[in-house]
Formats: C-alpha cells, sequence, structure tokens
C-alpha cells in the first residue's frame, strides 16, 4: 500500500493563526491536503501538534459534515480504482513538535512504516494548492522506478503486480516546478527507514542527502508545489 503523511503539528506564529483550519476552496488546509494525499495513498496519517485536540476535534467534524453532503464519494471511487480498500486516516500526535518539522516527519514515519508500504509520500499542510494529478503523478513515477529496480521486466508474460523493490534502495522522488523544488516529496521504504532514525539531520531535506543513494526530479507544471502559505499575504 501507499501512505501519505500530511504534516500539520506547528504553531502558525508567521500567520497568526492556525495554518491547518484556513479554508481554500470551501475547506481547510488539513481536509485538503488528507483528500489530496487520498488520491494515490490508501492510508493518511495526520501528524498534529500544536493545539493537537483542537485540531483532531475539528478534522473529524469536517469530515463528518462532508460525509453527510455526500462530498466523499468521488474520493472513494478514486481510491478504490488504485486499489485502497476505502478512506482511512490515522492521527498521530507529535509531542515534541517545539523541535521542527523533522520530529514530525519521523512520528508520522514510525506510523507510516509500520503498515509496510510501498511507498510513501510527505506534505506538509501549508501546501493546499497542490493538485491531486501531481500526487498521483508522483506515486506512479516513484511505483514505477521502485519495480524497476526490484522486478525486470517478465518478457511474454502477462500484466502483473510487480514484485515490492528491493529493500536497500534508498530512494526520493520531489516534485520541481520552473528548477524550484517542491512537494511532496515522495521516499522509497529504505530511504524513509533511515530518515526515521537519523537522529543527526537538521530538516527533511537535510535527511535526504544524507541517507538518499539517488535522489530524483519530477519536472510539473504545477506551480502548487511550491507555493507554502505561511504569512498572511502568501
Amino acid at each position: 500500500m501507499n501512505v501519505g503523511i500530511l504534516l500539520a503539528a506547528g504553531a502558525s506564529r508567521r500567520m497568526g493563526r492556525s495554518k491547518s483550519l484556513m479554508r481554500a476552496g470551501g475547506e481547510t488546509f488539513l481536509a485538503s491536503g488528507v483528500r489530496h494525499l487520498w488520491h494515490a495513498c490508501d492510508v493518511v496519517v495526520v501528524v498534529l501538534g500544536s493545539g493537537a485536540r483542537h485540531m483532531r476535534h475539528a478534522l473529524e467534524g469536517e469530515f463528518v459534515t462532508l460525509v453527510e453532503r455526500g462530498a466523499l464519494h468521488r474520493d472513494l471511487m478514486l481510491a478504490r480504482r488504485h486499489g485502497a480498500a476505502g478512506l482511512e486516516v490515522r492521527i498521530v500526535e507529535n509531542r515534541a513538535w517545539r523541535t521542527g518539522m523533522l520530529s514530525s516527519v519521523r512520528a508520522g514515519l514510525a506510523t507510516a512504516l509500520r503498515l509496510d508500504p510501498a511507498l510513501v509520500l510527505v506534505l506538509p499542510v501549508d501546501h493546499p494548492s497542490v493538485r491531486p494529478d501531481t500526487v498521483r503523478a508522483l506515486a506512479a513515477a516513484m511505483g514505477a522506478a521502485l519495480a524497476s529496480y526490484g522486478a525486470p521486466a517478465a518478457r511474454g508474460r502477462a500484466r502483473r503486480r510487480p514484485r515490492r523493490a528491493v529493500p536497500g534502495f534508498a530512494y526520493a522522488l520531489v516534485p520541481r516546478y520552473r528548477r524550484r523544488r517542491g512537494h511532496p516529496v515522495a521516499l522509497s521504504p529504505a530511504l524513509a527507514r533511515a530518515i526515521a532514525a537519523d537522529r543527526g539531520a537538521s530538516d527533511l531535506s537535510d535527511a535526504m542527502r544524507r541517507s538518499a543513494r539517488l535522489v530524483g526530479f519530477l519536472d510539473c507544471g504545477d506551480s502548487g508545489v511550491v507555493r507554502n502559505r505561511n504569512t498572511p499575504r502568501d
């Protein structure tokens, strides 16, 4: 299965209010991030920190409303197309959120890795403009890369589900818009494990540099991958 991690633990000091509960397109950044990741992920792990109890209550209430309105029917149909049994969210609280975003990445990876993922997508909540087709493209490209590394093509056989990639292939795939790197980032299971165990890295980019055997880039026309909302002007 594919697992998404939505990072929503920060205090949003530069914004002056919670980024997670700001709205775009009629829904909060928090709900939007989960729904975007559902386009390619079987399970989404939401990492909360500052105001975690309030955030959890708000997210649960918003999804109850979406269900009652029938707004998640299309999400469910799309999830089933990529093999998911349904729409699943797991909420994790990062009590060390004040130490920085990397601690939230590790908290999310700890839960994600217990699910034995084929790949992991990591998305900060302040990127609500990322397009769902970009999420799908990243997952598809990472899946193809891992399958190619771990399983040679079978000539003359019917198409079948590829074998899991070799466990030691520490690979990252990063979306890029006009040569600017963005989010979400896709991680192979081996790289996810290495990042979860690394206590010397300063941030996610540093952790990827320290542990990745290979970093690839997916050029796209989606400006949302580089548009993060940190201040009211954003």
